[in-house]
């Protein structure tokens, strides 16, 4: 048994710490993860609970956790991504419709197990897996993920895939207060916090302000088997702007609008899922974008694989109007 003498909680940095004095004088400081596992041990041991006499629930960092998800998906995706060149099974249709591969299912489990080690009790919404819940704790929240976006374009070695989670109180996209979408070749993490702006790599991020159709950079996904039924929606669309763009991984591209390399993305096919845009939605607003539907709404949905929304997402209000009255026939 470790004899203490004196201990103490605090706050330093938001974070809660836990400050141990033995009888031999030595300080033991713990915060964060190491504060967490020091809790683990503490529950094993009854005679320490008793000494400390508190339920220890440090404050998440959620950056530092995502951090974890981030390294756990690059490490278990990395056998996939050697052998990217051999065809990959389908293992049926996820819960957003689409075919699962092997690295689908990797990413997802290294995100469900970071967050089981952190002992959260969470309900996962999931492109892949659907909605499930872990955990027994009180603290309790909606994790929303796409656990590989631009999966067709890993499997092709075309580098531009990432990983999405974000995190909410209520399954609703209005209501998600953290985001991160991690570019998983580049290595590039975009991560916002509501109400204290959007990051890339720690670096603040803004959107462009570039207003002029003909010098922006707009997104816009094509990708749609009833092409005869989507094309009127954009032809106008084509024939007014100058530089279309569609790289294939919806959650980054939001986020090249964030950080102003593009000027908008723009989805009119009513494909897209809530799963595919949650945490870049968070991060396009946070860096001072606007995301409405295609009749001027702001968009809000039910976080779940199965509802599908249309959108514009824009740099600045200028260039959505432009981008509005381009559609407004096709709404």
């Amino acid at each position: 048994m470790l004899p203490q003498i004196k201990f103490d909680l605090f706050f330093m940095n938001y974070n809660l710490c836990l400050l141990i004095i033995t009888a031999d004088l030595d300080i033991l400081l713990f915060s964060g993860l190491g504060l967490y596992y020091f809790n683990r041990y503490l529950k094993q041991r009854k005679n320490y609970t008793c000494i400390v006499g508190v339920q220890i629930s440090p404050k998440i960092d959620w950056l530092e956790l995502l951090s974890v998800c981030k390294e756990a998906i690059k490490r278990d995706i990395s056998p996939y991504l050697e052998n990217s060149s051999e065809s990959q099974p389908d293992l049926g249709k996820g819960a957003g419709g689409d075919n699962i591969k092997l690295v689908d299912l990797a990413a997802e489990k290294a995100i469900i197990e970071t967050f089981q080690n952190w002992d959260l009790a969470f309900t996962l919404i999931s492109e892949e897996s659907g909605v499930k819940k872990f955990g027994t704790s009180s603290q309790k929240f909606y994790v929303t993920i796409d656990p590989i976006d631009g999966t067709t374009n890993l499997m092709h070695k075309i580098p531009f895939y990432c990983s999405s989670i974000a995190i909410s109180e209520k399954p609703i996209l209005s209501d998600i207060s953290i985001g991160m979408v991690i570019d998983l070749f580049h290595d590039v993490t975009y991560f916002a916090q509501k109400n204290k702006g959007a990051y890339c790599n720690k670096k603040k991020i803004f959107t462009s302000n570039c207003d002029s159709l003909k010098d922006a950079l707009l997104g816009l996904d094509v990708n749609s088997n009833k092409i005869e039924k989507f094309f009127p929606r954009i032809k106008n669309f084509i024939a007014k702007a100058k530089h279309i763009r569609h790289f294939g991984a919806n959650a980054l591209e939001l986020c090249y609008v964030a950080d102003g390399k593009t000027e908008a993305f723009v989805d009119m096919r009513g494909k897209l899922r809530t799963t595919d845009v949650a945490a870049g939605y968070l991060i396009l607003k946070e860096a001072g974008g606007i995301m409405t539907d295609l009749k001027n709404i702001p968009l809000d949905s039910k976080l779940d694989p199965r509802i599908k929304v249309n959108f514009i997402a824009s740099g600045n209000i200028r260039i959505h109007k432009k981008l509005l009255n381009l559609v407004k026939n096709y709404c």
